[in-house]
């Protein structure tokens, strides 16, 4: 994430056209793409008692010197051995943010580091990572009280359930990819729109919520989409991304806002822009929109990079097979391409991909082929002949449970 000094965050914003090139500035830095990173996120439930609540203070002990200052520690947290931070969610969700890696192989090297020595910490409290993108045991309850959550809470309760489930029970798999050369740009961060719905269709793990069937392939996704659409809905379009994504989060309601009290409550639908414009008292500030920014949840959020947000949590170290066949996918202009074209009957299609998953035939027929397609160009992700077996295995089982035949010619 691009850090600014405290004089630049602390400039008065006085007209939406500054807010807007600052927008355009920070969230779409192109390049010759040479970066990956990924953001493995989980519930964590008690050994052989699943349903039973973890609290903020046994995640402290179970984290040691890695648990973060949002559990009460008054250190803010070593890097695991790969150089991942440990992050908690509302719900006690804990999260790695992986280091930006220059190779898939070395992203691979490290997060599994990383994730073999988080699940050590937690075993020796009786504590395990969970395996899928919704909790399937128990119903949300936040355990961590600060500000910007009790404000979120409470401005999503008033809409309905969807954002306190979201807040306290989902765990996703975020993927970062740089954003590619300036000339290339729009068609990379429409592909990685397009080619969405197959691959939350693809690898769906959240099918079940505190002991209940959902009746979704990813009702993780089904909370999103009970959250206001100004905030979560895909940001892609016609046009700059930059100057779209710029014109998104300006007309986006403002979540919270930041105060020495301890209620960062805002009025309902006051957008950043209406804040500039006088709506509430004193002028935002840079540093304001940077956190406004934190609160959009897109499908895609730009950060600089491209943040892919589509991904329920995987078992396992499974985590390594979606995020290879992105990365596969997004390698080589010509393979995107190939992609965009193959995903074109799915794109938009959001809903029926979380309800449905691989059961509706148009997906399931646009992601066995860009699996396919992704897993024919392996080689280009830099990933040994061992641990490319081992995606390929994870995307047939995928098939196979999807009733899908697998390709012998692969």
């Amino acid at each position: 994430m691009a850090t600014f000094s405290r004089e630049t965050s602390q400039d008065t914003l006085q007209h939406v056209t500054q807010a807007a090139e600052h927008i355009t500035g920070i969230c779409f830095k192109t390049g010759p793409p040479s970066r990956i990173g990924v953001e493995l996120e989980w519930t964590v439930h008690r050994d052989g008692a699943p349903a039973v609540y973890v609290e903020a203070a046994e995640l402290r002990s179970a984290l040691g010197t890695h648990a973060p200052p949002a559990l009460g520690s008054t250190h803010p947290g070593d890097p695991l051995p790969g150089g991942g931070t440990v992050t908690v969610e509302p719900g006690g969700q804990v999260e790695i943010s992986s280091a930006p890696a220059g190779s898939l192989t070395e992203l691979h090297e490290a997060l599994s580091t990383d994730h073999a020595r988080l699940s050590a910490l937690l075993a020796r409290s009786g504590l395990v990572l969970g395996e899928h993108g919704l909790d399937p045991h128990r119903p949300p309850r936040r355990i961590l009280h600060t500000p910007r959550y009790a404000a979120m809470q409470r401005r999503f309760d008033a809409a309905g359930r969807h954002g306190h489930t979201m807040m306290c029970s989902t765990a996703g798999l975020q993927v970062c990819l740089d954003a590619g050369p300036a000339d290339r740009l729009p068609q990379r961060w429409n592909a990685l729109h397009e080619v969405g719905p197959a691959m939350l269709a693809a690898f769906a793990t959240s099918g079940r919520h505190a002991g209940r069937d959902t009746g979704w392939a990813s009702a993780r996704m089904a909370t999103w989409y009970g959250i206001d659409p100004r905030r979560t809905r895909p940001a892609d379009g016609p046009g700059d991304p930059a100057t779209g994504w710029a014109r998104y989060a300006l007309a986006a309601p403002l979540l919270c806002v930041r105060r020495d009290a301890d209620r960062w409550d805002v009025p309902p639908e006051v957008t950043f822009a209406d804040w500039i414009d006088g709506a509430l008292p004193g002028p935002p500030v840079v540093g304001d929109l940077d956190y406004h920014l934190s609160t959009l949840f897109p499908p895609v959020r730009p950060r600089g990079y491209l943040e892919v947000r589509y991904l329920d949590a995987q078992p396992g170290g499974e985590w390594i097979a979606p995020v290879a066949v992105l990365a596969a996918l997004v390698a080589d202009d010509a393979i995107t391409d190939a992609a965009r074209a193959v995903a074109a009957p799915t794109a938009g299609r959001w809903v029926p991909a979380a309800r449905h998953g691989l059961a509706d035939p148009v997906i399931r027929a646009c992601a066995t082929e860009l699996l396919d397609l992704a897993c024919r160009h392996l080689d280009g992700t830099g990933l040994s002949p061992v641990v490319r077996d081992v995606v390929t295995d994870i995307v047939d089982r995928r098939l196979d449970r999807a009733g899908i035949r697998k390709d012998p010619h692969r």
